[in-house]
């Protein structure tokens, strides 16, 4: 009897050590699924794919820090939004300012009431990171540094950005001047998709432009600050930034294998490790993701009727082009169900909603766009009745 009751305590006793083992195999199983992939030399680092929105990695994303020159990209998109609006244009003529000409740190030496277009400005910004150039623009542009900056606040408010501040337009160290990884990513993000043509600069590596001053003209050269323009196959930009507070950052985008990548970090411990590291984050990316893209935008996609309209039917077409990042070894395809309105009403106008195209990779939806009418469309009068109806009549 005791020896009986010996045996089966034995194999109960296996029984729960075997699920023990069980719970912690598939525990350490996720765990290793959890674990970051990488293991990144600064303060604060993301990367983020900028077209799907995917962050594919983080660390400490979200802390506030001191971001030096990164600041420039909040500077650059507000110029550019300018330039686009009308506001600006590239063959304007800017009076350097004493304020703007006082600046120290990295700079291009411009002087009180030089002159110089903008477009020398702007490269002089995005190429050589020069806060002379920057705070000039920052007054051209907005009237006065302390009112760029104020919008600057704003459009960081609009993108979601909740841990910035800035303080000023170039970025040299000030109480209260801060920025995340992640708000950086966000603003790096709709620059490169709002004004691709950015890259125009970013990707230049030695420019020369000409001072304008009463000594007369002087060329100066301008060098990248970006060294991964010349070390990372696909690099495209976009801003370097250091100082004593805020050691080495770099906002770095790139382009290869139809994907695009973000990688931000701050807080480096020297200039080589945070390309380093920014390159680490981006060789990551593309040896675990591709991208795979739905229509392009203007695609046909469909005729749909408009009731009581002076023509009687029209194409719809796809709005936006949706891209989709899935594993690297993902075998499946991207799908799609379009949904479109049997018929509308006149009057009609070009833009106007009238159905969706939903994608789906591996059964998951991944991304839609709207269905728009191509054309203006309006209300037929009696005139286009009659005329219609005799058409109708000789045929």
């Amino acid at each position: 009897m005791s020896r009986t009751l010996k045996i089966k305590l034995t194999k109960t006793t296996m029984f729960i050590i075997f699920l023990l083992i069980l719970v912690m195999v598939k525990a350490i199983a996720v765990n290793a699924e959890e674990r970051p992939a990488l293991t990144i030399d600064a303060k604060s680092s993301i990367l983020l794919e900028p077209y799907t929105g995917k962050i594919l990695y983080e660390n400490n994303a979200d802390q506030r820090l001191a971001p030096a020159s990164v600041t420039k990209v909040m500077t650059m998109l507000l110029i550019y939004d300018a330039l686009e609006n009308g506001a600006i244009k590239w063959e304007d003529t800017v009076t350097i300012s004493e304020h703007a000409a006082s600046m120290g740190g990295s700079q291009i030496f411009l002087e009180p009431f030089e002159q110089q277009t903008v477009e020398a400005l702007v490269k002089s910004i995005v190429i050589a990171s020069a806060n002379d150039a920057a705070i000039a623009m920052a007054e051209f542009t907005s009237g006065s540094e302390e009112i760029f900056v104020d919008l600057m606040n704003k459009r960081a408010v609009e993108l979601g950005c909740n841990n910035t501040q800035f303080k000023n337009a170039c970025g040299l160290d000030e109480d209260g001047h801060y920025t995340s990884a992640r708000d950086m990513a966000l603003i790096a993000q709709e620059m490169i998709k709002k004004h691709p043509e950015v890259f125009e600069f970013t990707k230049i590596w030695q420019e020369t432009i000409t001072h304008k001053t009463k000594r007369g003209e002087e060329a100066f050269g301008l060098t990248n600050t970006n060294k991964l323009i010349k070390q990372y196959d696909g690099a495209t930009g976009l801003k370097t930034g250091s100082t004593g507070k805020a050691l080495y950052c770099l906002v770095g985008t790139a382009e290869k294998n139809e994907m695009s990548l973000i990688s931000v970090v701050l807080g480096s411990p020297t200039p080589v490790i945070r390309f380093q590291e920014v390159m680490k984050m981006f060789d990551y990316g593309y040896a675990n993701y591709k991208a795979t893209a739905g229509m392009e935008s203007g695609t046909e996609v469909g005729i749909i009727k408009i009731e009581k309209g002076k023509t009687r039917e029209t194409a719809v077409v796809v709005k936006e082009k949706v891209s989709a990042l899935v594993a690297k070894n993902s075998s499946g395809e991207l799908e799609n169900v379009i949904r479109i309105e049997e018929n509308i009403n006149a009057p009609v106008r070009e833009g106007d909603k009238v159905g969706e195209i939903i994608y789906a990779f591996d059964g998951a939806e991944v991304g839609r766009s709207d269905i728009i009418v191509n054309e203006n469309i309006e209300k037929a009068n009696l005139g286009d009745v009659f005329k219609e109806l005799t058409n109708i009549w000789f045929e």
